[in-house]
């Protein structure tokens, strides 16, 4: 076998022990209906957009607990479609919902989306939540001696409800619904699809939130500043990994019934590929992964764009 042959049969191989508690279903089951509970109060204002083949428009709903999520929600205009595709993006650590022209090449394809920021990261939605443990130096350490307040908890369920807001559209159509994004964006997308089975299609490339464990022994991206908590703070190791446990995609994976297209860099130092493989070899819906063997965080970047492109128009279309 090859050098990459080797690797591959490596991580296809890699099942590490799960973390799951005992409680893992009921607190999960337990959010959802608390969540659910929230009044959704969805808000749009048309945005002027310098094209006349989209209609864009700002939007904002209430998240888990009432903080105002916001977002884009825009849509092709040269559609003959009565009903159409949603996908519904979530970003990376640290960036926000971006701008409507990140997201044309979905338009082009007659498939409307919805961009929705995380809260307390760099867009325009704040944090309602009240934090009585953890560092407030990162989000990824908020409330973490607690799964009841811990940060993750809260912007699962906010991703939950934008698929609220797009089934409340009337021109969507709800059994088309996708579920995409990158690094901590594509983790989102992981935990979504497991927490709720409305999304038809989850497209997460370079994953966050998998193998959280490991992430935190390694120093690994986001989670480095849980390694750098444990630091100070070596009496919470227990504690901080039994709330991390609830939040750890591979513990969520044989929840999954969509089709999955996933991809890894096996270059990447901030969500190593193996970290992920923890969660897509459990996984039991049909599933794709693309592995770019030379490749980092930036995972395939516009090549697989194209990649996932291709996936939709066989996909939704077929």
């Amino acid at each position: 076998m090859g050098y990459i042959d080797n690797i591959e049969k490596e991580l296809f191989e890699y099942y590490p022990p799960l973390t799951k508690r005992e409680d893992f279903e009921e607190f999960w089951d337990s959010t959802l209906k608390i969540a659910k509970a929230v009044p959704l109060k969805p808000e749009k204002k048309l945005y002027d957009y310098p094209s006349n083949y989209v209609k864009v428009y700002s939007i904002s709903y209430n998240g888990f607990d009432e903080t105002r999520i916001h977002g884009w929600y825009i849509l092709p205009t040269f559609t003959k479609e009565s009903k159409i595709p949603c996908l519904i993006h979530y970003h990376g650590y640290g960036g926000n919902k971006g701008m409507p022209s990140d997201f044309m090449h979905w338009i082009i394809m007659g498939i409307s989306v919805l961009s929705v920021d995380c809260r307390e990261q760099s867009g325009e939605t704040g944090n309602c939540a009240i934090y009585t443990g953890g560092s407030t130096q990162s989000v990824v350490c908020k409330g973490i001696l607690d799964k009841n307040e811990y940060y993750f908890r809260q912007v699962y369920m906010d991703c939950v409800k934008a698929i609220d807001f797009a089934c409340a559209q009337d021109e969507i159509d709800r059994n088309r619904i996708v579920v995409e994004g990158g690094s901590q964006g594509g983790g989102l997308a992981m935990a979504v699809s497991a927490l709720d089975k409305r999304p038809y299609i989850v497209m997460a490339d370079v994953p966050n939130n998998s193998n959280i464990e490991m992430r935190v022994e390694g120093g690994h991206g986001a989670f480095s500043s849980v390694t750098e908590y444990l630091r100070i703070h070596p009496d919470k190791i227990e504690q901080v990994f039994k709330t991390l446990s609830y939040f750890d995609t591979m513990n969520m994976a044989d929840r999954i019934q969509c089709k999955v297209l996933a991809s890894v860099g096996l270059k990447d130092n901030i969500c190593p590929a193996k970290c992920y493989f923890a969660t897509y070899n459990r996984i039991k819906s049909e599933k794709y992964i693309k592995i770019y063997p030379f490749n980092g965080h930036e995972g395939g970047g516009s090549l697989h764009n194209e990649v996932k492109m291709q996936f939709l128009r066989d996909h939704l279309y077929s």
